[in-house]
């Protein structure tokens, strides 16, 4: 970061869903996305070949473990996986259930829009979303 200063040390990053020693998941708040989740490593470093072998196993085992109870709750027409970290060079992946009726759909998120939001489904999800997060806390904490 040009100032040094990293949101993603010295926050959380959004709705905390499970904290271990390694890493964090959290439900991102970008609107009309309830269903963005980030899984965050806690210390940081900017690459994930930054992360030993044994590590990456376990960052990519939680990114495949938010993915699936997404999937099997949400039954979203796809999962988005991203690691980009142009912004924030801290290591994480994003995990977005997307729909087709959602406002950027086939796009990325950070496209520009292809219709209006559907602020009812949007709602519909994001009600849904609690039950979720407890979901991918249990399946972590196993």
């Amino acid at each position: 970061m040009a100032d040094g200063a990293c949101p993603l040390c010295e926050t959380d990053g959004g709705v905390l869903v499970f904290r271990n020693d390694s890493l964090r998941i959290i439900q991102a708040c970008e609107a009309g996305f309830p269903a963005f989740y980030r899984v965050v490593w806690n210390r940081h470093v900017a690459e994930f070949s930054d992360l030993s072998a044994a590590e990456r196993d376990t960052c990519m085992n939680a990114v495949v473990a938010v993915e699936q109870v997404l999937r099997s709750e949400l039954q979203p027409a796809k999962i988005n996986l991203a690691a980009l970290g142009n912004l924030v060079p801290h290591l994480h992946w994003h995990v977005v259930a997307r729909f087709e009726w959602d406002s950027h759909f086939p796009a990325p998120v950070w496209a520009a829009a292809q219709r209006a939001v559907e602020d009812e489904k949007v709602a519909a999800v994001a009600l849904r979303c609690p039950g979720v997060n407890r979901l991918i806390a249990g399946t972590m904490a196993h």
